[in-house]
């Protein structure tokens, strides 16, 4: 059988709009997926369908597909993509209104299944399999849009039907989740949001989206289009295997993952190979992602130049809650001042006030308006940001689990038959084991440096739910043999202060030379709710890299050549 080209054209809703016509014109592909759903994406679909029931889908996804439906067709590429949202069948109607408007006949399958009924929720979706993707693609459809399934399952499930896997190939579509999840957020693996960016060959400008070559065993080469830009490294690679993870068992429908298992390595120009990805069989229950309405909420920024910055602080507060109550105010106090400035940027810090309420009215001008107040009577250089606006609502996102069994997966084929898909067979595993903190490891260096860690290693973070993962690969061996026993869950306290009191576990991936935490609730109640100036923890990664610490005299920084850049 042959290889399985399987390019994608969006990490998220809002990513860059012209990539499917980049990556359709660009070179030869079997399968174009888009990846539009995160837990703030169903937040905002929820609230359209609030609206419009027949709205609840990604209506960028409709516009793209204006543009390129027809060229996919001329060139037998077949399109995949959880754009569907929380209403797959409205959007596979929609296509076909398209696809009639256009002139042009098309095979529309979809994916149902994923809702369910929770009282009181917003939004309440299970996190599906691939299988329902490979039986709409088996019927012969030219389109696949689906509800919520994994972000993986978008390319697992045109492997399954390219390969005729089934539910006992655990090692092959452990292999193949690896390669969704690498090409799931579109150009973060070939140079986006990359810790050495300025080692790229165009400095990061363009970065290409990317294309995962899948073999039948479930190994595969990550790509890119010719002449695109940023690249495709071993580093690249492994910035993406860190992305919202957790420990090395990685939890998916149809397969645990085992991220330890997976191996990287150069395989010519913009090319890894992925190799020796092990499955063991799936958990016996499915995630659920479920957003509730959690109220108003509203900001405003007071600027507070020269001296006793505290005390100016300190005064706005007493004044705000003195006049609407503390109540769900939060105080930020940023430091961003420096000591005899010569301009007024430079010497003030920015005391940002947060207000969260069940009441609008509260929320809105009764707050921003109480601060607008202030100007004239309180603290000497008063100024705001911003004038006064109204409250806006936020929504809360929590994940529980429900049984595989109890949820009705359904493929829609293209002539509207409906096919249930079963669940796996009941040997499932019951949880990961948990590695925490291991404090050696490391040999016995005693010359050291002082630099920033950033010049060791490279790091990648983000989201999930309130919870956030943060991921650390070496790059080089020994600077591993240092970083494994020097990182522990203790010195990150020391680091990054926040994640002093939280539920920190810390997992190793020897094969990347990587180790990943598990920050949980360092994000509250997920990022709609989040008043952390870095809501989504995407800078977590940078903030520690930034951190000065006593590096070993004896290690180099490591900059790995990448071809086709010039190395000073």
């Amino acid at each position: 059988m042959t290889v399985l080209r399987v390019g994608n054209a969006s990490g998220f809703y809002g990513d860059r709009f012209s990539a499917w016509r980049e990556m359709l014109d660009g070179g030869g592909l079997d399968v174009l997926t888009g990846d539009y759903l995160a837990e703030l994406t169903m937040l905002i679909l929820g609230r359209d369908r609030m609206r419009d029931p027949a709205l609840g889908y990604t209506k960028t996804f409709l516009r793209q597909l204006e543009d390129i439906l027809g060229a996919a067709l001329d060139r037998g590429v077949r399109l995949v993509a959880n754009a569907g949202g929380l209403n797959p069948a409205g959007l596979a109607a929609a296509i076909g209104a398209l696809a009639d408007r256009l002139g042009l006949t098309v095979r529309i399958g979809y994916v149902e299944g994923d809702a369910l009924h929770r009282p009181d929720a917003l939004t309440a979706n299970a996190y599906l399999g691939a299988f329902g993707i490979a039986a709409c693609l088996d019927a012969g459809a030219d389109v696949v849009v689906t509800g919520r399934v994994t972000d993986a399952s978008l390319a697992v499930g045109p492997a399954i039907a390219r390969f005729g896997w089934g539910r006992d190939d655990l090692d092959a579509l452990a292999g193949a989740t690896v390669a969704g999840h690498l090409i799931e957020c579109g150009a973060q693996v070939t140079g986006g949001n990359f810790s050495f960016f300025t080692e790229l060959p165009d400095g990061g400008h363009r970065p290409g989206f990317p294309i995962a070559e899948i073999h039948p065993d479930g190994s595969s080469v990550l790509t890119k289009h010719p002449g695109t830009g940023g690249a495709v490294t071993v580093e690249t690679v492994t910035a993406q295997l860190l992305y919202e993870v957790g420990g090395p068992a990685y939890l998916g429908p149809d397969v645990v993952t085992r991220l330890d298992t997976v191996r990287l390595r150069p395989d010519g120009p913009d090319r890894v190979r992925v190799s020796g990805v092990r499955g063991t069989p799936p958990p016996d229950t499915l995630k659920v992602g479920v957003t509730h309405l959690g109220g108003f909420r509203n900001s405003m920024t007071f600027v507070l130049c020269g001296l006793d910055v505290p005390a100016k602080a300190a005064l706005v507060r007493a004044q705000l809650e003195e006049a609407i109550g503390p109540e769900g105010l939060e105080f930020v106090l940023a430091r961003t001042d420096h000591p005899d400035a010569v301009d007024t940027e430079t010497a003030s810090a920015l005391l940002h006030v947060h207000l969260r309420d069940g009441d609008r009215a509260r929320a809105g001008r009764a707050f921003s308006a109480a601060a607008v107040e202030l100007a004239l009577t309180s603290y000497p250089g008063c100024t705001l940001t911003t004038p006064p606006g109204d409250a806006t609502p936020y929504g809360v996102f929590t994940a529980d689990t429900v049984p595989q069994n109890a949820v009705a997966h359904v493929a829609v084929l293209p002539d509207g038959t409906r096919v249930p898909i079963p669940p796996p067979p009941g040997r499932c595993l019951q949880g990961p084991p948990v590695q925490q903190n291991p404090l050696t490891g490391g040999p016995s260096l005693h010359a050291t440096r002082r630099g920033p860690l950033g010049e060791l290693v490279g790091a990648r973070s983000g989201d999930k739910g309130g919870d956030a993962n943060l991921g650390v690969w070496a790059r080089t061996d020994a600077t591993w043999a240092w970083l494994r026993g020097w990182l522990t869950v203790d010195r990150l306290a020391e680091l990054l202060p926040e994640t002093a009191p939280l539920a920190v576990e810390r997992y190793e991936l020897p094969n990347v030379r990587a180790v990943n935490f598990v920050l949980r609730g360092l994000l509250g109640q997920g990022v709609a709710a989040s008043t952390r100036f870095d809501p989504q923890a995407k800078a977590l990664g940078e903030l520690l890299r930034s951190r000065v610490v006593d590096l070993p005299a004896d290690l180099p920084t490591g900059r790995a050549p990448i071809p086709g850049k010039e190395q000073p």
